[in-house]
């Protein structure tokens, strides 16, 4: 396994910096991304190469990858890890910040995909993991932005896995419940920027209070155990498509699945306490 090549991005904490830790444990030689090299020197002194990326930016990903298949000749797992929450009203949130949510969600992703594809196509395998969410199967409240984002990569997801499997490639999906990182605390500040002052203040706070709640250790789970799922993502034989993990993450997805739209309405509503009254 020493000689396999991991690319991460949005390593500099969380979900990335676990999973960078968790495959240079496995064997991986592991290149973890992020906009700050300064705030990766603790997983640098763990051995794991660091390097700057904005995945927004043609550029940057363009030098990641170029450096990494100049320094190896080969990147064998692609973790597209990057991302954030931005969450307020429909009516509220400007649409340039809607457009860059879908800059780095989603359209970031794919950028890159394109990047390294070729690398893998030459060596006839590869493995691309798109962390997603379980927010990318269920729905909320002042959230339409972000989940456009998770429901669109869960369908560019299946589609890409179609087109690479003929040259040995997998793109496997990922989707997080609630996790303990600092996502859910920054989407929340987001939320009450956006919405606090609008016609939509009664709904605010209700959902800024949940989404902070996933922070707290009794709500939510480690990043260690998404970092796992990825590491049997990435590593065996036959992976799964996708691998729902954490807190609440496989609950929820069956309860939307089964239930009709209008009873799932009413489920979030509960939930959600005052959220929708």
């Amino acid at each position: 396994m020493s000689s396999k090549v991991a690319l991460i991005t949005g390593a500099s904490s969380g979900i990335g910096e676990a999973a960078a830790l968790e495959l240079s444990a496995r064997g991986f030689t592991v290149y973890g991304a992020a906009r700050r090299v300064d705030r990766m020197s603790h997983l640098a002194e763990r051995g794991i190469r660091t390097i700057s990326m904005d995945v927004t930016d043609e550029a940057s990903m363009r030098a990641g990858v170029d450096r990494i298949v100049a320094e190896t000749g080969r990147i064998d797992v692609l973790v597209n890890n990057a991302g954030y929450g931005s969450y307020g009203a429909v009516e509220d949130v400007p649409l340039d910040e809607a457009r860059y949510q879908f800059e780095v969600n989603v359209f970031g992703v794919a950028r890159l995909s394109q990047l390294v594809l070729p690398h893998m196509r030459a060596r006839r395998s590869g493995r691309i993991i798109n962390i997603s969410s379980m927010g990318g199967k269920i729905y909320t409240p002042l959230g339409a932005w972000y989940h456009g984002t998770k429901f669109a990569l869960e369908g560019f997801s299946d589609s890409l896995r179609l087109e690479v499997r003929p040259f040995g490639i997998d793109v496997v999906i990922v989707e997080p419940g609630a996790i303990r990182t600092e996502w859910s605390g920054i989407a929340a500040d987001k939320l009450r920027k956006v919405s606090r002052d609008s016609a939509y203040a009664a709904q605010v706070e209700s959902m800024a209070t949940a989404l902070e709640s996933e922070s707290g250790a009794r709500r939510s789970s480690p990043p260690s155990v998404v970092a796992r799922a990825i590491s049997r993502a990435a590593t065996s034989r036959r992976p799964k498509t996708r691998y729902a993990v954490g807190m609440g993450a496989k609950p929820l997805i069956l309860t939307r699945r089964v239930l009709p739209d209008r009873a799932f309405d009413a489920f979030i509503g509960r939930a959600m306490g005052s959220l929708t009254s």
